[in-house]
């Protein structure tokens, strides 16, 4: 099976600022066509996952019930729009804990592989960092970067990895993807 990978913040919804976190759905603004786009992928039979890492959790910036209730709300939003998300992965612990599912690792999508019969080499990671980049070489995933967020295109310098494809936002990378003659495997 086919399946995108997505970060959250800078993908999906607005990037609050280096150093900052989303920590209310007050605070949460979808991205324009990020719902659209991530609805047009669902209905091209892609398995839709979100890979985030949210330390604000255990920096204690906001609670847990805080992040499930903005993921609830992401979710309902996105079904309206007739997509969905079929998990949604969070590691909330901070840098300094060396965790094995904080990106650039790939404890996070190693358990969604684990969880379904997931076809790597037919599947994306499309992120808004060079972290988000390393994750899907570190995986073995097709990395896509979106300039929606932290990242900027006059920083390739200093890329350490080179993402595969680069594109606006997430629903020029949809747009990409969709274009591709990747047929479902079920």
């Amino acid at each position: 099976m086919r399946a995108i990978f997505l970060d959250r913040d800078g993908v999906i919804n607005r990037y609050p600022g280096d150093g900052k976190y989303v920590t209310s759905w007050k605070e949460f603004h979808f991205l324009p066509g990020a719902k659209e786009a991530i609805a047009k992928l669902y209905k091209n039979k892609f398995k839709i996952f979100v890979i985030s890492n949210q330390a604000g959790v255990n920096k204690g910036i906001f609670s847990r019930r805080t992040l499930d209730l903005i993921t609830r709300n992401m979710h309902l939003e996105i079904k309206e729009a007739q997509g969905k998300i079929h998990g949604v992965y969070y590691c909330i612990h901070r840098p300094e804990e060396n965790c094995s599912c904080r990106k650039p690792c790939t404890g996070l999508i190693d358990k969604v592989k684990k969880r379904y019969n997931i076809c790597i080499k037919d599947s994306f990671f499309i992120g808004d960092t060079m972290r988000d980049v390393r994750t899907a070489r570190a995986a073995g995933l097709k990395s896509i970067l979106v300039l929606s967020g932290r990242e900027k295109l006059s920083n390739c310098k200093n890329w350490e990895v080179k993402p595969d494809f680069i594109f606006r936002n997430l629903r020029e990378a949809a747009e990409f993807i969709l274009s591709q003659k990747i047929h479902p495997s079920n």
